[in-house]
Formats: C-alpha cells, sequence, structure tokens
C-alpha cells in the first residue's frame, strides 16, 4: 500500500563570471583524474530563477533556450531565493463506484488519530495535490513505509518528477493498489511517508495512523 507535468531541471543553467548564460555540459562530470588541479575549475555563480530568466532577455536565441529548458515557468510565482517551495495540500483516496474521500495534509505533517480507513481487498489510488513556488523542483519522489503491531509490512518508493513554479496546484495520481484482505489484514496501521527531491531535501514527512477493516468507514 502506498500513499501516493512538468518540465527540466533549472540545474542546467550556468552563468560565467561575466553574467551571461552558457549551457552546462555534463560530459567529464566523473572525476576520473585524481591528480586533477580543482583550482583549474572556474565555476560561475548561482542565480535565482527569476534572475535566469531575466538575464539575456535581449538575445532572441538564449531567451528561446531558456523557455524550452524551463518550460512553461509562471513568472509571478517565483521568488528571489535559490530553494524551491512546495506545499502539500490534500490526498484524495480514489476507488471505484464512490465518491472521493478528500484528506487535508496537516501543515506538521501529523493527521490526529485515525486519518482514514480502507475496504479490504478494495482497489484505490492516491492522488495528492501540491503546489510548487519560487523555483524548480527536480527529482520529486516519495516514500512510504508501514508497520503493524511494531512490525514493518511494506516499503515502497515512487518517483513523481520535475516541476515548474505556477500558481494552480499540480495532482499526481498513484499507481492502483490493492489493499490486503483476510482475518490477519484487517486493523490498525501506523505509517510514515516522506516526499523529497534529488538533493535528499524533505518536503514533508507525513506520520499518521489507518485501519483496514471489512468496509469503508466500518468499525469491525
Amino acid at each position: 500500500m502506498s500513499l501516493a507535468v512538468a518540465g527540466p531541471s533549472s540545474s542546467n543553467i550556468m552563468y560565467n563570471d561575466k553574467g551571461s548564460a552558457e549551457k552546462k555540459s555534463h560530459e567529464g562530470d566523473e572525476d576520473d583524474d585524481n591528480d586533477q588541479d580543482d583550482s583549474s575549475l572556474q565555476l560561475g555563480p548561482q542565480y535565482s530563477l527569476r534572475e535566469q530568466l531575466e538575464k539575456d532577455k535581449d538575445d532572441e536565441s538564449l531567451r528561446k533556450w531558456k523557455e524550452q529548458l524551463l518550460g512553461g515557468v509562471d513568472i509571478n510565482n517565483i521568488g528571489e531565493t535559490l530553494e524551491p517551495e512546495v506545499n502539500f495540500q490534500s490526498v484524495a483516496i480514489v476507488a471505484p463506484d464512490r465518491e472521493d474521500i478528500v484528506l487535508a495534509i496537516p501543515v506538521d505533517g501529523k493527521p490526529p488519530g485515525l486519518w482514514f480507513t480502507l475496504k479490504e481487498a478494495s482497489h484505490y489510488r492516491l492522488k495528492f495535490s501540491f503546489q510548487v513556488s519560487n523555483n524548480i523542483v527536480s527529482g520529486l519522489r516519495y516514500t512510504n513505509t508501514v508497520w503493524k503491531t511494531g512490525v514493518k509490512v511494506y516499503s515502497t518508493k515512487e518517483m513523481i518528477g520535475t516541476f515548474s513554479p505556477q500558481l494552480e496546484p499540480y495532482t499526481h495520481e498513484m499507481p492502483e493498489e490493492t489493499a490486503p484482505s483476510g482475518l490477519l489484514a484487517r486493523g490498525s496501521y501506523t505509517a510514515k511517508s516522506k516526499f523529497l527531491d534529488d538533493d535528499n531535501k524533505c518536503y514533508l514527512e507525513i506520520n499518521y495512523t489507518f485501519a483496514i477493516r471489512k468496509d469503508w468507514g466500518s468499525a469491525e
């Protein structure tokens, strides 16, 4: 069971010491020569996404290249900082022949009490709603671990993608899951879900409890 587009990363943009945009080459990323003099590497300064978009705006070829690289970035939803901001708003449990169960995600990532109940053997998907601002978030991924009576019973990882900042929230629907069934499967569970980027920065950690019952919302 698990809890759970987008444009390319802005990390491919660099500026030289004169402040002009250059395409970043990935050739030679691996340091095969241990004797290489690091002082010979001249890395330009980092710039916020807003600065990247505003630089060289009179150069038609660079402007088109940036638009292709950055995708449909909303200029009104970017900031002056280098770090992206990702705010998760809700998760919906989507199952056939029933209304979606929409759950608000608390800011502290700790829903009080029993967060939701799944019907045993049911087929469902989890759909997250989140907003990205300030900068591009690269390689956003989801991890989820589930325990029953203190024993780990499930663990999963899922890549979500790379997202540009925009005013409208994104939605991402996870692959279909099937809830376990049977006497041993029914009961209460604890779980921890995380959303991280390709630098292992964690944007949200959710610690919660849920139950698997004979029916949706059942007490048994």
